[in-house]
């Protein structure tokens, strides 16, 4: 299945022809891909453009058949950010709270969503599309994408983007990034733990299947699990954590699939997932 989100022109107030998300539905292996489709625009993330997103994201997120979520773009940038010239049009308090408050909602849904959501980068990343990019659960990039958080360039410390790029990098890495502005490129965004896997452009597409091989081959039980898991520990103390993960692991040891797993792998076989 394939759907599209409509632009708005803002001047007459009715739909353009350009879509601003394609959403591609797989057949069989639970994948959708929502691509940014302003690729004149650097894919910038306006107003409509997270409103778009913030649907798709829901939807998806009520979807049990749903394993893997990709975000990709169309064009030669992944995503500039928030649209600049939008934001300079609007320059009350009112509307930037509203526009940072979506953004952020729409990252937030992105680590709250029970599905694992891979971005897959082109060209560059920069502020809020930089934040995109840590926000999502893993990344896949072409090796000569770039990143930056940019806005201290026009005045503007990238506080939003800071609170995703701050808990992929190091605090020095991440702050150096936030406060000269300056590009890193694909391999230093993965040393530093931005993104996962490089790729050739031409050999993108199979690194990104490869990767989503590896997720949608387990058990969904222990992926949805292990996302929700996986975050909420972060914010607890040691004590607390552990705590918390064995209760969670004796959960979800009680799953059919568990089982399922544990003979097959006693049995020398695949193992056959249910889901339950």
């Amino acid at each position: 299945m394939t759907r599209s989100h409509s632009n708005t022109n803002a001047a007459t107030n009715k739909p353009t022809d350009e879509p601003l998300v394609i959403r591609e539905d797989s057949n069989n292996n639970g994948v959708v891909t929502l691509t940014l489709n302003r690729p004149k625009q650097f894919n910038a993330l306006s107003v409509d453009m997270l409103a778009a997103m913030q649907t798709e994201l829901d939807d998806i997120a009520q979807d049990d058949n749903i394993h893997v979520v990709v975000i990709a773009a169309n064009g030669k940038a992944f995503c500039a950010g928030h649209n600049l010239k939008e934001m300079r049009a609007n320059m009350n308090e009112a509307a930037h709270q509203s526009l940072f408050a979506q953004c952020s909602q729409m990252m937030l849904t992105i680590n709250q969503m029970p599905q694992v959501v891979i971005a897959k980068v082109q060209g560059i990343a920069t502020a809020a599309g930089c934040q995109l990019v840590a926000a999502c659960d893993l990344a896949v990039a072409s090796d000569d994408a770039k990143f930056a958080t940019s806005g201290i360039n026009v005045g503007l410390f990238c506080s939003t983007p800071a609170v995703a790029v701050s808990r992929n990098l190091s605090r020095k890495q991440a702050f150096e990034m936030l406060i000269t502005g300056e590009f890193i490129d694909a391999h230093t965004a993965q040393q530093q733990g931005l993104i996962n896997r490089l790729a050739p452009t031409n050999q993108l597409d199979d690194t990104l299947q490869s990767l989503i091989e590896a997720i949608t081959a387990k058990s969904s039980v222990a992926v949805k699990t292990g996302k929700d898991m996986f975050y909420k520990q972060l914010d607890m103390d040691l004590a607390e954590a552990y705590d918390y993960a064995g209760k969670v692991m004796t959960c979800n040891m009680m799953a059919d699939d568990v089982t399922e797993g544990i003979d097959a792998f006693i049995e020398k076989r695949h193992a056959v997932w249910t889901g339950r």
